[in-house]
């Protein structure tokens, strides 16, 4: 086989491997780099770090193609968002900071535990608390909710973070309100820091975080995330560069593969029901919290670890 064909057929591999991570990444709302770093490594034969830089390049690409599809769609809760990815990014520099005072060992076993016990409360949630309303009355009803003399108002009032989104089986608009957000800065914080730790994205973390604390509908947390995690890659994407790790050749076509992934993922979330989305992440929470178990003990499954 000549080099030329051999060329194609590994760059074609690279976009249909990104292409199937970014669309199940961006259904999740979670970082595809979880996904493509290990398949990069193990079956592409790639060095870590030049996997690493790719991820990166897919991650931003699968927040930038699935954002368009969750706005028009108003599944993005933008403002909480932006509220959201401060507690992060200050979660992620203080990791920076302390990265090498950890074990990684112990680390990876304090991940493994937390996603064991988000997956457990994933699970246990089998319902999503919110109020289905038409679309003219979704504002009226939040606020009438919100209001009472003796009733204080909460974080999400205040801050105009409560909202609604469309759901296509009942052909309503579901509202609903944000509570928590004391512990879902908290959560958020935590999340920055163990991803930042290990070189990970915090996706598959902010989503429990805002599903059991913050109290959203599986469908608002995996679009915000989708949102958010484009925005924690950027930062980081300029250092990779810099160093020569993101290798055009390779970027290129995971880039290409992920922006179609992300818009079929996006589909795919829309159409899905909220109990299927959440067994799915739940069972996704589970296997990655093997891996995580597996490398707290020294057993690699998918080569050298990030």
């Amino acid at each position: 086989m000549s080099g030329a064909a051999f060329d194609l057929h590994y760059t074609l591999w690279l976009f249909a491997v990104s292409l199937g991570a970014s669309a199940l990444g961006g259904m999740l709302g979670m970082a595809s780099g979880i996904f493509i770093v290990p398949i990069l490594t193990m079956f592409g034969h790639l060095d870590i770090h030049v996997a690493i830089g790719a991820s990166i390049v897919s991650v931003i690409a699968c927040s930038c193609g699935g954002a368009a599809p969750f706005l028009r769609g108003r599944f993005t809760n933008v403002r909480l968002a932006v509220v959201l990815e401060t507690a992060t990014t200050l979660g992620a520099l203080s990791g920076v900071l302390l990265s090498g005072l950890v074990p990684v060992t112990a680390l990876y076993f304090i991940f493994g535990v937390i996603l064991i016990l988000s997956a457990q409360q994933m699970l246990a949630r089998r319902a999503d608390p919110a109020i289905t309303v038409n679309a003219a009355t979704t504002a009226g009803a939040l606020a009438t909710a919100g209001a009472g003399p003796s009733r204080p108002r909460s974080w999400g009032a205040s801050l105009q973070l409560d909202s609604s989104y469309p759901d296509r089986v009942s052909g309503r608009d579901i509202a609903y309100r944000v509570q928590r957000i004391p512990l879902g800065l908290s959560l958020m914080y935590g999340a920055g820091l163990i991803s930042a730790l290990l070189g990970i994205g915090s996706g598959v973390l902010k989503i429990p975080a805002m599903d059991t604390a913050l109290r959203l509908p599986i469908k608002v947390s995996s679009a915000t995330s989708n949102f958010m995690i484009g925005v924690t890659a950027t930062a980081s994407a300029g250092a990779y560069f810099l160093r020569g790790e993101i290798v055009t050749a390779i970027a290129g076509p995971v880039a290409l593969g992920s922006v179609a992934g992300a818009a079929l993922g996006a589909r795919l979330l829309m159409r899905v029901s909220n109990e299927r989305l959440r067994v799915l992440f739940v069972a996704v929470l589970a296997l990655l919290a093997v891996q995580m178990l597996l490398e707290a003990f020294g057993i690699h499954l998918f080569g050298a670890s990030a």
